[in-house]
């Protein structure tokens, strides 16, 4: 069974970094129409290029939820947690799940105990879930040894934010456990970003939280950039104004996304999408009025 996720676990080469990609499960298709509504089959079947990686042929969009994995400055690092085992959750595409998340993990060279060091892009359900895992009834740290870390402006949002209960749910079993533990670190994240590790920078992408952060990495000539939901599907490089339906800012979220795209255009950084379905990565391209992603396969 090891050998077989071993060889399952895809992965790219960003100089001297591997990057690997953690899968965890392939979102529903009726994900597409309720995240990003304006993205509709007539929108989607506009850009041929999406096919039939990123889309079908009616134009259902194709999104996953996976992490990624990745050793830089001596640093185990893990990008977000997706959605976690056990969870009880509102989405029923998300509710108590049942997946080899930490055995995918653990194949790719990353066993739970060995990570030093968990990026939280955002903290949304679907990105914080494998932060905890249950243990005797008990939700405690999946990483232990690791220290969890977001920006300052993300945890003090959702700190002053009236909760609903599923979004309250989502911090006492993934969030609050963690700081309780003592392994929960905010940081400032400048206009200019900040480096936190050599190699290893976190952006600012506010929009769909106030304190998204993406996260950048360069070694030896190679950059890549690991999206979170500043962008969710591709068709949002051709369409950057197609936005998330919980975008906390719809505004903020298009004029990140095209300021960032337009800064990658024609460069050789890869881009690593959160929930882009295999080949999840790509560089981007101008495109008649936008931009297209050029897939670059795993190894």
């Amino acid at each position: 069974m090891q050998t077989s996720l071993a060889t399952s676990v895809p992965s790219w080469a960003v100089g001297d970094v591997t990057v690997h990609r953690v899968d965890e499960i392939p979102l529903p298709p009726a994900t597409g129409p309720w995240l990003l509504p304006d993205a509709t089959p007539e929108v989607v079947a506009g850009q041929q290029w999406l096919h039939p990686d990123f889309a079908d042929h009616e134009g259902v969009l194709r999104l996953d939820s996976h992490s990624f994995a990745f050793v830089v400055d001596g640093l185990r690092v893990l990008v977000d947690t997706g959605i976690g085992n056990g969870k009880e959750r509102a989405n029923p595409a998300w509710h108590n799940l049942r997946t080899d998340f930490l055995e995918r993990l653990t194949a790719a060279g990353f066993p739970p105990e060995s990570v030093d060091l968990v990026i939280l892009t955002h903290l949304h359900a679907d990105h914080v879930g494998w932060n905890t895992r249950n243990v005797n009834g008990e939700w405690v740290p999946t990483f232990p040894n690791s220290r969890y870390l977001t920006s300052r402006a993300e945890r003090e949002f959702w700190a002053g934010y009236d909760m609903e209960e599923a979004r309250r749910q989502m911090f006492r079993d993934s969030v609050i456990p963690v700081e309780q533990a003592g392994l929960l670190d905010t940081i400032d994240v400048p206009a200019g970003g900040v480096e936190i590790a050599r190699g290893l920078r976190l952006i600012p992408t506010p929009g769909h939280t106030p304190g998204h952060l993406a996260v950048e990495l360069t070694s030896r000539g190679g950059a890549a950039l690991i999206t979170g939901d500043c962008i969710h599907h591709p068709v949002q490089l051709a369409h950057p104004a197609v936005g998330a339906c919980v975008d906390i800012d719809p505004r903020q979220s298009e004029a990140t996304r095209r300021e960032l795209l337009g800064s990658l255009a024609g460069t050789d950084t890869l881009l690593l999408g959160t929930h882009f379905a295999p080949p999840t990565a790509g560089r981007v391209v101008a495109h008649e009025d936008a931009y297209r992603l050029q897939p670059v396969p795993a190894a």
